[in-house]
């Protein structure tokens, strides 16, 4: 077994490997950026190396500085983690080249699967059932339109080298290939320095289904179950699963057998993933196959108790599996969240900066529930602008698919973070979708169910009531401790008038609260002026903690709470409602006070995230129609067109390409 090995990535993969080889006693060693150097992967290390600026092109994309990384550290083996040079065939052979090991598949299966036009081809020629599309080199943008006519749209458009959602678009028309090619190319470019890319037919109302293979260096080759990816937003994964609600023990056995035999074919030799397109009546199509660990490897590991990192080490080392097929037994449900640095509310525009506070629910094994947090930040880190913004992957795992849900959402609404903007509010609203937890799925599931975005939205029914009856215990809560520090509640406790006028940004909720024993028993005031059943509250939560937790009604809840001025601010399932709490008189008084209107920026284009200005594509005293292009910003490896939400003429343009702008920075003006 290897004494030392070096990681050849970072954030929450990099750590995620660490802990692995560390329970194996192995060594590792960490290489950094400069954006990385106070990173969470670089202080977890036994031994880390500087590997130059914050552009990925110029560190961890760099081939010749992880090998010097290697003999200068005395690393045996390298493992690449995912994306980077994970995929890339030259990486291993240079490796092999200086005498270093790479744990992942051999480079011939890299350069038949990795690739995934060649891969395509394989699987084609062992007659393997694949999506329509055009394989071959597209010239140009023509090019690409009549390949798209000719297969019928929708189509994809992907990068070869591709991987994350990065280089893909889906387009409806002749318009949309041609500006979809461009864009594709040129973030394929940016992430995979390669701009390759090929166009398949676009499946509708599809499941995206994958297997996970695993195999080692004596021919044995292995299928540990499913995983369903199909909440996806622009391509991207957002939840995973295990197994999928989909899938019966037959079709799951045929998904799994195709897979083996395609790793097969080209001897697959580590952890791989064979990614399937499913209709909903369960037939499936050949999709791509990575040949390296998957974000989303967490829930198989939960389900069947095998760590794939470990096993990748393994048989990198040139061990046989000692795990058969009829071993793998699929226990319980996963669900996995990705937690991203990216603004939901503003259509989920990456987010950068220094992460004030970040409090992940605790991880634990408790009454048959695991919850677990991949994560490669930690508290006081900073978010950089140059790679992809995921921060952690929260996980769940329960007997049953309900009970795993039940627990993520819970976990989500537990996890706290401060000082930048992050999707958890959309991840929690996720969690608590009728649709969802019904389990039917497509990868158009948030574009049908969120076709405007997501905004916020107002509370009703009960979980407006959840709410209130939460922040007039948080501020009963309060209350009891300035009489305890004023001396009030010496001796005896004094009884407070109990009626509550509770305020969720602006509308008004009338109850009362009472103590009892250890418990806060609220009743509401209805319409009538009687009051409603009595609704028990119980909780621990102290002032001054982050995350309220506790039980209405025997149920357990968690709340998010925030200072807010007058008041605070409560996130809970995807709202997130500014909440005051006033006595009757003080409430008679708040409703005289005049509503602030809000600045009016309908004329200004401000830059929605910190980013690089791409392009701009309009002039001083252009003329342009709602949804023409106005600029091309780039942040987290993803360009992002801004378009004209009116018609309007351009008066004046403040930024110009090649500039590096802050969120709300002005880019122009309308006359």
């Amino acid at each position: 077994m290897f004494k030392r090995i070096l990681i050849a990535n970072r954030g929450e993969i990099a750590c995620r490997i660490i802990k692995s080889a560390r329970r194996m006693g192995i060594e590792t060693v960490a290489v950094y950026s400069e954006a990385d150097r106070d990173a969470l992967h670089v202080e977890m290390a036994d031994h880390a190396v500087f590997i130059g600026p914050p552009a990925a092109a110029e560190s961890y994309l760099v081939i010749d500085k992880i090998v010097e990384a290697c003999r200068s550290t005395g690393a045996e083996a390298v493992h690449p983690g995912y994306g980077f040079l994970s995929e890339r065939e030259a990486f291993p052979r240079a490796l092999q080249k200086a005498g270093i090991v790479f744990i992942g598949p051999n480079p011939g299966a890299i350069a038949a699967m990795g690739d995934k036009i060649e891969s395509k081809k394989a699987a084609a020629a062992a007659k393997v059932s694949t999506v329509p599309g055009h394989l071959g080199v597209i010239e140009d943008d023509k090019h690409a339109v009549k390949i798209a006519d000719q297969i019928g749209y929708p189509v994809m458009i992907k990068a070869s080298a591709g991987g994350g959602g990065k280089g893909m678009r889906i387009a409806h028309s002749k318009a949309e290939v041609a500006e979809g090619f461009s864009l594709a190319k040129a973030e394929a470019k940016s992430s995979f320095g390669d701009d390759r890319v090929f166009i398949e037919k676009f499946i509708v109302d599809p499941r995206h289904i994958e297997i996970q293979v695993l195999g080692d260096k004596h021919g044995n080759v292995i299928y540990l179950g499913e995983r369903e990816c199909s909440i996806q937003r622009r391509n991207q994964k957002v939840i995973e699963e295990a197994p999928s609600p989909l899938l019966d023990e037959t079709t799951r056995r045929k998904m799994g057998e195709q897979a083996v035999a395609l790793a097969k074919a080209v001897n697959y030799d580590s952890a791989g993933t064979v990614e399937f397109v499913a209709g909903q009546d369960k037939s499936f199509y050949f999709l791509e196959m990575n040949t390296r660990l998957q974000v989303e490897h967490p829930v198989t590991e939960l389900v069947t108790g095998i760590d794939l990192v470990e096993q990748m080490i393994r048989v990198a080392a040139g061990e046989k599996l000692k795990i058969a097929q009829k071993d793998v037994t699929l226990t319980g449900w996963a669900v996995e969240s990705r937690v991203y640095a990216e603004d939901p509310f503003r259509n989920f525009l990456p987010s950068v900066g220094r992460l004030v506070k970040y409090r992940p629910p605790a991880e634990r094994e408790t009454g048959g529930v695991t919850v677990r947090n991949d994560t490669g930040v930690q508290e006081g880190g900073e978010i950089p602008i140059y790679y992809d913004p995921m921060i952690a992957k929260l996980v769940t795992h329960a007997p049953s698919r309900a009970a795993a849900i039940e627990a993520q959402s819970v976990a989500l609404d537990s996890f706290y973070v401060d000082g930048i903007r992050h999707n958890i509010p959309f991840l929690s609203a996720l969690m608590n979708h009728p649709r969802w937890r019904e389990g039917k799925l497509s990868t158009s599931f948030i574009a049908e169910e969120f076709p405007r975005g997501f905004s916020a939205r107002t509370p009703d029914g009960e979980i407006e009531r959840k709410l209130a009856a939460v922040a007039a215990a948080i501020d009963h809560v309060l209350g009891e401790r300035k009489r305890q520090i004023s001396g009030q509640m010496i001796g005896r406790p004094v009884r407070r008038e109990s009626r509550r006028a509770v305020w969720l940004d602006r509308e008004e909720i009338a109850l009362e609260i009472l103590r009892e024993a250890d418990d806060l028993v609220i009743r509401f005031v209805e319409a009538d002026g009687a009051t409603s059943q009595p609704h028990r509250v119980a909780s621990s939560w102290k002032p001054g903690e982050p995350v309220w937790h506790g039980a209405i009604d025997g149920v357990d809840a968690a709340m998010q709470v925030r200072p807010v001025l007058n008041g605070f601010r409560l996130a809970h399932q995807g709202f997130e409602v500014s909440i005051q709490v006033f006595t009757e008189t003080e409430a008679s008084a708040a409703r005289l006070m005049p509503v602030t209107a809000a600045t009016d920026t309908g004329k200004k284009l401000l830059c929605p995230m910190p980013g690089l200005v791409v392009s701009i594509a309009v002039s001083e005293g252009q003329e342009v129609k709602a949804g023409e292009t106005l600029a091309v910003i780039e942040a987290m490896k993803m360009q992002n067109v801004l378009r004209a939400e009116q018609d309007g003429t351009v008066k004046k343009i403040y930024a110009t390409a090649g500039a590096t702008l802050a969120v709300d920075a002005l880019i122009l003006e309308f006359a």
